[in-house]
């Protein structure tokens, strides 16, 4: 496509960058006029840009007028759109309910000046994220995520805040270093940093086993992916609720979306394959290890935070079904399962976090047992936890079930046994701390509010709750969408969709 005819997909860059540049610089005034117009425009830009995939197929994006391997190239496919939707979506949510979330007294007043330039600049960067091609590009906006999460996740100042920060950001900066390195020895070896280009120029090897042990080692950190995964917890539970949503749901699956994105379209298998079943194996290891740590936790947001070191699991327990030798039916199955768990895990995890923003604002503590009764005064709350928990648990209707089923399936088809041994006791652990949750909410104890939480930050996590249950009951449209450019071989269960 021409570089200067620029598309609809632009928007979901420009739009929050743009709102995060007029937010810095006026402040208070107009708050929710800027808000509103920025969600509403970023909303848009999404839809245009659906339709624009829906009708023309996969499409691909030089920025200026510059292709590859000088300018900045973007491939807008169905992943790309699929995992722009979620981050529309949630942040969109996130944006409304961050409204009342910052209250009126002058220490909301002020966390709120450096809240919305900082949440919006890091919604552009995500958007920038998901539609690059291009490595480089991709540290970049890997990067401009990482800092702008390490603010927002300070912001409270508190001395838990401030330890969490720190460790994620010398964490971030550690796994930048080595991705950085690893690109650096693809520059050397191909000359270039376009994906499509570095595959068809890259061969097996020293220097290709290297850059995957760098590139891969680094995003492992940023995805949070056992064991690399104890930045998480404190960053997660230390933030400010609408901030553990946005960490939670989108900023970890940053990560994730590049490691797809280059085991399935970069690297020759007789360089990765060993990775694949090690990120496979780790995968297995997050969900068991993430659970039991959640079982014992006596903080809701602690709970809620390793649940997501669990959940993250589920995503690479599908990197082995990659390698080469797995039949296609079983890898496109694999495949199709770890993005739609990414959806599903996105849209009920930033649901848990902002009912748990109001559990807490409505009693002034996260300890479990501040929770006893308080289903009875926050119905609306209280349900939005229970369908977020469905998708998580892996129950019908929840979004949580059929890509835990099609992960199961894949491994059936490929005949084995401890990928659904860890799907099975990952679900039943997950009943577990859920419902240690769950019997505390719906608890006899007419206990008094300390606070009644505004009826926004209520509905908004209600919105999430159900869109998730409605994604666990829209697997057609979803899994017909990834089929839009999907990568080469795996599109073989896809095809099969109506």
């Amino acid at each position: 496509m021409n570089g200067w005819a620029l598309g609809p997909e632009t928007g979901l860059v420009g739009f929050p960058a743009v709102g995060a540049v007029v937010l810095a610089i006026a402040a208070a005034r107009g708050r929710r006029l800027v808000v509103g117009l920025t969600v509403a425009a970023t909303l848009a830009a999404f839809v245009l840009t659906l339709a624009r995939v829906l009708s023309i197929g996969a499409y691909e994006q030089d920025i200026g007028g510059w292709g590859a391997p000088l300018g900045i190239g973007w491939r807008i496919d169905g992943f790309a759109v699929l995992m722009l939707g979620l981050s529309v979506v949630v942040g969109a949510v996130v944006s409304i309910y961050s409204l009342a979330y910052f209250g009126e007294d002058p220490g909301d007043r002020r966390r709120a000046l450096f809240f919305w330039p900082l949440w919006l600049f890091l919604w552009s960067a995500l958007h920038g994220l998901f539609l690059s091609r291009d490595l480089f590009n991709w540290y970049v906006t890997l990067e401009l995520s990482g800092l702008a999460a390490v603010a927002l996740i300070a912001l409270s100042g508190r001395a838990d805040a401030l330890t969490g920060s720190l460790r994620y950001l010398l964490l971030a900066l550690a796994a930048s270093l080595l991705y950085l390195l690893g690109v650096v020895v693809l520059y050397s070896a191909t000359g270039t940093l376009d994906l499509a280009q570095v595959a068809s120029r890259m061969t097996p090897g020293p220097v290709a086993l290297a850059a995957v042990l760098l590139i891969t080692t680094g995003l492992v950190v940023k995805a949070a992916l056992f064991p690399a995964h104890f930045w998480l917890p404190s960053a997660h539970a230390s933030a400010p609720s609408p901030v553990s949503a946005v960490l939670s749901a989108l900023v970890v699956k940053g990560g994730f979306y590049i490691l797809a994105r280059t085991m399935t379209g970069l690297w020759p298998a007789a360089s990765a394959d060993g990775v694949l079943l090690v990120l496979g194996w780790l995968g297995g290891a997050a969900v068991l290890w993430g659970s039991l740590l959640a079982i014992r936790q006596q903080r809701l947001k602690l709970v809620i935070a390793y649940s997501t070191v669990a959940q993250l699991g589920y995503l690479f327990i599908a990197f082995p079904f990659w390698m080469d030798g797995v039949g296609e039916q079983a890898a496109s199955r694999a495949w199709a399962g770890a993005a739609y768990q990414a959806v599903s895990h996105g849209l009920a995890k930033a649901a848990l976090f902002l009912a748990a923003g109001v559990l807490i604002h409505a009693r002034g503590r996260d300890d479990l047992d501040a929770l006893r009764g308080l289903g009875a005064h926050l119905p609306v709350t209280a349900t939005a936890m229970a369908l977020a928990g469905i998708s998580l648990m892996g129950i019908p209707p929840g979004a949580g079930f059929l890509p835990k089923w099609m992960l199961m399936t894949a491994a059936l088809q490929e005949g084995r046994i401890i990928p659904i041994m860890v799907l099975m006791a990952g679900g039943l652990l997950a009943v577990g701390y859920l419902f240690r949750i769950f019997r505390r909410l719906l608890a006899a104890d007419d206990v008094a509010l300390d606070h009644a939480p505004p009826r926004t930050m209520e509905i908004a996590a209600l919105v999430l709750g159900i869109l998730s249950v409605i994604a666990g009951l829209s697997s057609l449209p979803i899994l017909s969408l990834l089929s839009i450019g999907a990568p080469e071989g795996m599109n073989a269960y896809l095809e099969g969709v109506p």
